[in-house]
């Protein structure tokens, strides 16, 4: 019995030093986006007032990164928070271990260059070179065209600036090492025809990140088939649990019987200063920010619609708020 032993001890000690291996790399060969760019934005008014869009209507950076008020349905930010950072992500949420948003005024990101900011939106690595777990979706940010992530950039530069440092974010094994691999070089996209409807719209979608919550995972990775059908669940603080609806055009589960007009108005309901009170019913709250959404232009979210309505429909019954 003795060989055996020694085969176990031989076997284990190779384990060992391949796992220490394999961390090393992890922790010295990634990231891979590679260095952030040189560059220097020369902002004018029009492209701050299109990152404006962008960070409040579209991508929603402002949603996460600012005070949320929980109180009220779709916890709308609450107004001189923007930017601020600290909003908490925890693994009650699902989530592999606590994470929160950083302060992105220019209390922060002062000393970033345009370059680390942009290699931070589109290829999810900060200003030390460390990489950002994807509840940031910088993997849809990094569709974005150059001139939408400068009109970002230019615009973040604007924001009042606000003096806090929330908590560092904590990843737990093994995602604090697997988060490496995640970031990826950040390649420009061609600008999209907006005369086009569905391929703006399938742009717009992209870059909103829909897809993140609208599609069912396993673990983080995409359910095959079922693109946009729903079924995504979000543990809220509550208790209770909301789960993203099916938006493909399926007749029966999905969207397919909407007119591009209800679609939109269905998100214009919220672009109403009295949407921000509504009060949270029953423990019931939604992940979904409507009221950031609700900004976008009426030929924007029909453009969205355009592009949904083309996508495979499947069938995907959800009920978005179960007991």
């Amino acid at each position: 019995m003795r060989w055996v032993f020694k085969i176990l001890l031989g076997l284990s000690v190779l384990i060992f030093f391949a796992t220490g291996i394999g961390i090393y790399v992890l922790k010295t060969s990634y990231p891979k986006a590679g260095n952030a760019p040189d560059l220097q934005i020369k902002a004018t008014p029009e492209m701050i007032e299109r990152g404006r869009y962008l960070a409040n209507n579209v991508a929603v950076c402002i949603d996460c990164h600012s005070t949320r008020d929980k109180n009220h349905f779709t916890a709308p930010p609450l107004p001189g928070t923007e930017g601020k950072g600290g909003g908490l992500f925890t693994k009650e949420e699902g989530l592999p271990g606590t994470l929160v948003a950083p302060n992105i005024t220019p209390a922060a990101l002062g000393n970033w260059t345009d370059g680390e900011i942009l290699r931070a939106i589109t290829s999810g690595v900060n200003k030390n070179g460390n990489a950002l777990f994807p509840l940031m979706p910088y993997l849809s940010y990094g569709n974005m065209t150059q001139n939408d992530v400068f009109a970002v950039i230019a615009y973040l530069r604007t924001l009042k600036p606000i003096k806090n440092t929330p908590a560092r974010s904590t990843l737990n094994f093994p995602m604090n090492l697997i988060v490496n691999t995640m970031p990826q070089p950040y390649e420009a996209p061609s600008e999209p025809d907006k005369s086009d409807t569905i391929v703006y719209g399938k742009y717009l979608t992209t870059i909103a990140a829909c897809h993140e919550c609208h599609t069912p995972q396993n673990r983080g990775t995409p359910l095959p088939g079922m693109y946009m059908a729903g079924g995504f669940e979000f543990p809220l603080p509550t208790g209770k649990r909301v789960i993203s609806a099916n938006i493909t055009p399926d007749l029966e589960t999905g969207i397919g019987h909407w007119k591009r007009v209800y679609f939109i108005a269905q998100f214009k309901r919220f672009d109403k200063p009295e949407a921000r009170t509504f009060p949270v019913q029953n423990g019931y709250n939604t992940t979904m920010p409507w009221t950031m959404y609700a900004g976008m232009t009426e030929s924007d979210l029909g453009a969205i619609y355009d592009y949904l309505q083309t996508i495979p429909p499947v069938k995907n019954g959800v009920n978005k708020f179960p007991e």
